[in-house]
């Protein structure tokens, strides 16, 4: 029995995002008429995608399956090109569709896939993550990394249909569990502050993937995302021809945290990156007299709670630096970051000085 919430997505066209435990099993009302399926996926969700192919073998569809490699190296041009090689000799048309059964780089790679094949066809997102669930998953951003930087090469394709079932998250390893919680915290800092209220009270039952408190916290994140998505699709709202902060405000702590991924070459969990980076803009908006000393020390208390990172090395500085300046919200030479003036009040700052850049920097190194 499937017990879950719906959260409808407006964007290019409206679609729905199941949240719930055993939701898994409304996968096939998605995707009528596909003769064919694709299911892009990472190893160590095999089971799962086990039981979505039974769903649809059952119905005498062709089930393709593409293994892809694990984490960040699945978003590359080479795995993106073994995708449309195997799309090709399968046969694949725009009636078909592709299904991603995984984290945030398989739901970005498998829409990319599905937003570029054809000129896009249909995609389903099965997040298997915590961050996949709250981020990646929702919103229609499909992209893979390239040498220049992370996410550089993309398209906006939203899917038909998201399944967040909560079953997934049970054999989640806890650090990836842990990571996931820095995108809770985001929309907490950014846009929903009962969200940190909860986490003060009672962080272990926040984080516990069997809980009615993670479930609820994965709605409110979702709610939120898809208000902003629905508001400002394709990331418009803050050009200089509409000044007004729109989903740019999911972009928190990110220009930052996108650096130390790179800087890492990966190895860090992108939840850890981005704590880290909003730990960073933190300080960034303090030193710049835009927000209180109060409220930095409540960016490292909650994070800080989670068992998140919130300091980086030393030394570092020129290669950090440079990332950013490619950052996809760079404009030219100017660099563009979300800071908040208060709690729950995201503002954007562009070309802030130099001198605070590398003060912040300084900030948050061990």
């Amino acid at each position: 029995m499937t017990d879950s919430t719906c959260i409808t997505v407006r964007a290019e066209h409206s679609y729905e995002v199941h949240i719930g435990s055993g939701c898994i099993n409304l996968l096939p009302a998605m995707l009528t008429g596909a003769g064919r399926l694709a299911i892009i996926y990472q190893r160590p969700v095999l089971r799962w995608v086990e039981l979505i192919r039974a769903q649809f073998v059952d119905q005498g569809e062709l089930v393709l399956l593409i293994e892809v490699p694990e984490g960040e190296a699945a978003k590359s041009t080479v795995v993106l090109e073994e995708c449309w090689q195997k799309l090709g000799d399968s046969g694949f048309t725009r009636n078909d569709a592709v299904i991603a059964v995984g984290g945030g780089a398989v739901t970005d790679l498998a829409g990319f896939v599905a937003a570029t094949w054809l000129r896009g066809i249909r995609n389903v997102n099965v997040p298997t993550t915590l961050l996949g669930m709250v981020d990646a998953s929702v919103g229609g951003k499909t992209g893979i990394n390239s040498a220049a930087g992370k996410n550089l090469i993309g398209a906006f394709h939203s899917p038909v249909g998201v399944i967040c079932d909560l079953d997934t998250l049970t054999t989640l390893p806890r650090p990836d569990l842990v990571a996931g919680m820095a995108e809770v915290a985001k929309i907490g800092l950014t846009s929903d502050p009962t969200i940190l209220a909860d986490l003060r009270r009672d962080v272990a039952t926040c984080c516990d993937p069997g809980s009615s408190f993670m479930a609820d916290l994965i709605r409110r994140a979702v709610q939120v995302k898809a208000d902003v998505v629905g508001g400002d699709f394709k990331e418009v709202s803050s050009s200089s021809s509409q000044p007004a902060l729109g989903r740019e405000v999911l972009n928190y702590g990110h220009t930052f945290g996108h650096a130390i991924e790179r800087v890492e070459d990966y190895r860090w969990r992108h939840g850890e990156a981005i704590s880290v980076g909003m730990i960073y803009v933190a300080e960034l908006a303090r030193l710049g007299g835009r927000l209180g000393e109060a409220e930095v020390a409540t960016h490292r208390e909650i994070l800080g709670l989670l068992g998140l990172p919130t300091s980086y090395v030393s030394g570092r500085w020129e290669q950090l630096l440079a990332a950013m300046q490619v950052d996809k919200k760079a404009r030219g030479a100017m660099l563009r970051f979300v800071i908040l003036t208060g709690i729950g009040h995201p503002v954007e700052w562009a070309g802030p000085d130099p001198e605070l850049l590398l003060a912040a920097y300084e900030a948050v190194t061990a």
